[in-house]
């Protein structure tokens, strides 16, 4: 049975089952595509181009068809590259094989073969530099022992030496497991035998071996016992060049991060030598560190920086250095510590001026460095006390025996005397920090008037020091 559709084309015929399913699914497709509702399809179809949708529905068959043709010679070429990757990983592992194979055949072989035992450490020092992966796969390939096994060839001079420790030092540089490997060779007596009669180049490259070794921390104890502290000092102090200096610097500032290494480096006189060190700016933060380190580590540590000489005058005056905090806090921890256990050491620091210093740092400096020099503080203020009590109490005891004689008054006129002098001392102490206060003040007043830019006669002096008068040292920061 044939019907006509309604909104069919002009002229033309469709043919519909009439009691077919698909037949009501197709007519309720068209009439929601007309709009439904009897409605002509003809008025409304003429707003639209067919043309759009045509063209609309290959482009994703096309573009998807380009995307995967492209696709297919890239992962050919993908095949091709990591074939050509496994081809060269192949070659270098083999060529790593052969000069392997090359050092251990020459192990302990001192008379013959020097030159292609050099060139052989030249080999996998030049592969090691740049190459973690070089690095793990010579180590795994057995070069460790027969490099620190050259280090026991004398005979072959100061170019087998130093072809070796380079060597040695590339293959330890980022890789801990070959850190262990080398001083569990036993390269770091054999370095110190080296040591005793080495060149500058040479002590250069041990140097250098000593600083990678003991970056990692199970190598500090075995470095520290092995006597190499006194090597390092003294290639701290009379360095040839630049960067053995901060190179032993550095390794002994390692080595201070063990506690159990301590000892070993008060010895060594590591404690002068830091504290010489300190002033240019390039050493005095890592020479503060290590001086941080050894105080803290024992009661030794703390009496051989005090017995240095100008240590305490020294730290005092890197506390004036604003530009640089870290040295500031380092410097106000290793006073912290002296001032904590010695009288001598407190003493020290009121001679050297450094309640001066430490005032400005607990207004102008860091968190940090306020919190240690409020600490400081607070011990030479508490010291102060100690020190009017004690003189109270030996006025007392020396001017018990003198009443014998007669002389009660004028021991009684020392004692006012001395109280007298007390009590100016004490309130020439408290002027000079009210003065120091109302400077603080009026600098920051004068800075905010800047940064406002309004006229300096909006801060007269007469007015600060109005503001500041009632001010007293219980308002600082103790």
């Amino acid at each position: 049975m044939v019907v006509r559709c309604v909104h069919a084309d002009a002229g033309g015929f469709r043919l519909w089952p009439v009691f077919s399913a698909a037949t009501m699914r197709r007519k309720l497709l068209e009439v929601l595509t007309c709009g439904g509702g009897g409605g002509s399809c003809r008025g409304r179809t003429s707003f639209r181009s067919p043309q759009p949708r045509a063209q609309s529905q290959p482009r994703p068959r096309s573009d998807r068809l380009a995307e995967l043709l492209r696709a297919e010679p890239s992962e050919c070429g993908d095949d091709e590259g990591e074939a050509d990757a496994a081809a060269r990983k192949s070659a270098a592992l083999e060529e790593l094989k052969v000069v392997v194979a090359a050092l251990q055949d020459g192990e302990g072989d001192v008379a013959g073969g020097v030159s292609w035992r050099v060139e052989a450490a030249t080999v996998v020092r030049r592969k090691a530099k740049d190459d973690a992966m070089a690095r793990e796969m010579l180590a795994m390939l057995g070069a460790i022992p027969p490099l620190v096994a050259m280090l026991d060839q004398g005979g072959g001079g100061e170019e087998l030496l130093a072809a070796a420790l380079y060597a040695l030092l590339n293959m330890g540089i980022g890789n801990d497991t070959n850190k262990a490997a080398i001083v569990q060779a036993g390269a770091v007596h054999k370095m110190l035998r080296i040591a005793e009669g080495a060149s500058g180049a040479l002590t250069g490259a041990l140097v250098a071996n000593f600083l990678c070794l003991s970056a990692l921390d199970a190598n500090k104890p075995i470095i520290g016992a092995s006597g190499a502290a006194p090597f390092l000092v003294r290639a701290f102090e009379a360095a040839a060049t630049e960067q053995v200096r901060h190179d032993a610097l550095r390794a002994l500032l390692n080595l201070s991060i063990a506690p159990a290494n301590a000892p070993h480096l008060l010895s060594a006189g590591l404690a002068p030598s830091l504290i010489a060190a300190i002033g240019g700016m390039s050493a005095s933060d890592r020479a503060l560190a290590a001086l941080c380190n050894v105080v803290a580590a024992c009661p030794e540590g703390r009496r051989a920086v005090s017995r240095a000489p100008d240590a305490v005058p020294v730290l005092v005056d890197v506390l004036n250095w604003s530009d640089d905090a870290g040295c500031q806090e380092k410097a106000a921890y290793v006073l912290m510590v002296l001032a904590h256990r010695s009288y001598g050491d407190r003493a020290a620091m009121a001679e050297a001026g450094a309640t001066s210093a430490l005032l400005e740092l607990t207004l102008v400096g860091t968190a940090l460095a306020q919190k240690r020099a409020s600490r400081i503080l607070e011990i030479l203020r508490a010291d102060k006390g100690k020190q009017v009590a004690d003189a109270s109490g030996v006025v007392a005891t020396v001017s018990a025996p003198q009443e014998r004689g007669g002389g009660g008054g004028r021991c009684q006129e020392e004692e006012e005397a001395e109280a007298e002098g007390e009590a100016c001392c004490m309130s020439n102490e408290k002027r000079a920090v009210r003065q120091l206060v109302q400077q603080s003040l009026q600098s920051n007043m004068r800075r905010i008037v800047r940064r406002a830019r309004l006229p300096q006669d909006l801060a007269p002096p007469d007015g600060l020091k109005a503001l500041t008068s009632s001010s007293t040292s219980k308002s600082l920061p103790f």
